[in-house]
């Protein structure tokens, strides 16, 4: 028996499959493929294309109890790298870090880093912002549980949608990047105050709501520099968490008078990025 459908419906019913084809397409077109290994997966997001400077973003999935490691690694680990140099119209490409976490590195030490998943926005930048863009990363980064393992990974993708489906996400990865702030700023989660303590210390005073879940790190002015992480002080002012550290693992004939530190501190809420030149 022939049945017969009514023109307008199967126009509609067209029209529904071909919207959902162009939303699973321009879904896929947003998101590279994920890159796996035997702990951890890490792919490129795109977002809307709009301009010359572009937000994109490298997604990093984690098994349960693997983690990975922020820019500085603490004291164990490896920090990621990242070329970008065969991409296609990209003038310059900008790592931004969320904020990280602070665990224990097995060794009696600390490291810093992720856990579970994250995504690192990026800054894209292109040299004509009217030509196709198209990013393609070489990706080296370590996964660990009691060891870790370097992984290797490459992608590619195209900035193509004036409204990519990964906006939302990215945008939120970005909420989570420390905000710049001065010392002294009159945040309630603040630095109040950094000093040398002697010839090889630095005390750090932090203002916080809550001193429980606050963490310190601190970077020199190059990545050869491996200051320890500031270890909170037992004895604090009234309303301060002061933390130390040892001017230990300056680059050879480096001097730390007058050095650029970058301390970025992290709360249960916010987290703020602070530079100072070391008296």
């Amino acid at each position: 028996m022939l049945t017969r459908v009514p023109l307008r419906a199967a126009i509609g019913v067209a029209t529904t499959l071909l919207a959902s084809s162009l939303a699973i397409a321009a879904r896929a077109d947003d998101a590279s493929p994920w890159q796996r290994d035997g702990h951890s997966a890490v792919r490129l997001l795109a977002g809307s294309r709009s301009g010359a400077v572009l937000l994109g973003g490298i997604a990093i999935q984690l098994q349960q109890g693997w983690k990975t490691y922020w820019r500085s690694p603490g004291d164990s680990g490896v920090p990621p790298r990242f070329d970008f140099s065969k991409s296609d119209n990209v003038e310059a490409v900008t790592v931004m870090w969320p904020a990280p976490l602070k665990f224990n590195d097995g060794a009696g030490g600390h490291s810093i880093g992720y856990h579970n998943q994250i995504v690192l926005p990026l800054r894209i930048v292109a040299k004509a912002a009217d030509k196709p863009v198209t990013l393609r990363a070489e990706i080296n980064y370590a996964v660990c549980e009691k060891l870790c393992i370097p992984v290797e990974a490459s992608a590619e993708l195209g900035f193509n949608s004036v409204a990519s489906t990964e906006d939302a996400n990215l945008r939120a990865a970005l909420d989570t990047v420390p905000k710049p702030a001065n010392i002294g700023d009159p945040n309630p989660l603040t630095i109040r105050d950094v000093k040398r303590d002697g010839a090889t210390k630095v005390t750090v005073d932090v203002v916080t709501p809550d001193a429980r879940d606050v963490n310190l790190f601190v970077e020199g002015p190059t990545p050869d520099w491996a200051l320890p992480i500031p270890a909170p002080v037992e004895q604090s002012p009234p309303g301060v968490k002061r933390f130390s550290f040892e001017l230990d693992g300056l680059p050879p004939g480096a001097k730390p008078d007058g050095a650029a530190l970058k301390f970025t501190l992290v709360g249960p809420e916010k987290s703020y990025e602070f530079n100072t030149n070391l008296q």
